[in-house]
């Protein structure tokens, strides 16, 4: 698989995400089948692989650790802070805080560095100038690699990379959530940091395996999601319409037609699809290998831009994405 730049790491053109392996879509998978899956993805050319404490919580970690034990040097590990969950799941971000939590993630992760250290979500109580410092300070110890921001304003992003440069921010993007094109975008473009889409599928909505009127079991996240209401399912048809219609055309799925838009936008774009499924896997990997026109771009900016998506985004669920 090419490879992308997030500021000065090199990785394949399309990570993993783990998250749903061992959360918030459904029961955890076997870890046997767990393994296996992050595995053959490696098989396929996948080298960035993107995890969380808050993903169980420490879970996902531990799974990932035990799946990349073998081949760790051989590929880019990305993992997030920014909270503590006792007795109730709150942000945190003070350094002291930080600092405890990449000790023990690094004993999940059966690893002595972090490459990719994300504060997964702002902390309003302490300053982003505090936050990274701190991750400054394990750069220099040699725990972490390169700096990460997740769901950040565009000033937040440039306080921070003022003082310790930001090698990727990750939020949500995707067609039918288009919200970093307004700010967050052209400052990733302007001080030369990565972006990494979750949820690029559109939580699958995208990929036209989500019914119109489909329901969702309690411990699926989407459940709680304004947009995946059995309304806002009907309503969104005509975006995953569009996306149908470009991948015929193509002659290649509609979750590629939605990773290859992704990857069209920017050399600096580097999504992280995930699934339970050896053959989705085997599906969005391939889209790294697919270029859509210029026209039919055009047509899906143009056309996604007129269409009113019904639902907030998922964004605010602190234990997504």
């Amino acid at each position: 698989m090419d490879t992308r730049q997030l500021g000065a790491l090199e990785v394949s053109a399309i990570g993993l995400g783990c998250m749903g392996l061992s959360t918030n879509y459904g029961d955890p998978v076997d870890t046997d089948h767990g393994v296996q899956l992050i595995r053959t993805a490696y098989e396929l050319g996948v080298t960035f692989f993107d995890t969380a404490e808050a993903y169980g919580p420490f879970t996902n970690e531990t799974l990932v650790g035990e799946a990349l034990t073998s081949i760790r040097d051989q590929v880019v590990l990305a993992t997030k802070f920014g909270f503590e969950f006792t007795p109730t799941r709150t942000r945190n971000s003070k350094p002291d805080h930080i600092r405890q939590v990449v000790d023990q993630m690094l004993q999940r992760l059966r690893t002595d560095r972090i490459d990719l250290l994300y504060q997964h979500r702002v902390d309003p109580e302490v300053p982003i100038e505090d936050v990274a410092g701190t991750v400054s300070g394990l750069i220099a110890e040699g725990k972490v690699g390169h700096f990460g921001l997740s769901e950040a304003s565009a000033d937040t992003i440039r306080r921070a990379h003022a003082v310790q440069p930001v090698a990727a921010v990750q939020s949500e993007y995707s067609i039918w959530a288009r919200d970093p094109e307004h700010e967050v975008l052209p400052v990733c473009e302007e001080l030369g940091i990565g972006f990494v889409p979750w949820s690029p599928l559109g939580q699958g909505f995208l990929t036209g395996t989500v019914a119109k009127g489909q329901s969702f079991t309690a411990n699926d996240i989407r459940s709680r999601f304004p947009r995946s209401t059995s309304e806002a399912l009907a309503a969104n048809q005509p975006v995953v319409e569009l996306v149908q219609e470009i991948a015929a055309r193509s002659e290649v799925t509609p979750g590629q037609v939605a990773l290859a838009w992704l990857l069209a936008k920017s050399p600096r774009i580097v999504p992280i699809p995930g699934t339970r499924k050896i053959d989705r896997l085997r599906e969005n990997t391939a889209a790294a290998d697919i270029t859509l026109s210029d026209a039919d771009i055009a047509e899906i900016d143009a056309r996604s831009a007129q269409l009113t998506v019904t639902g907030a985004r998922g964004s605010g669920h602190e234990d997504y994405g």
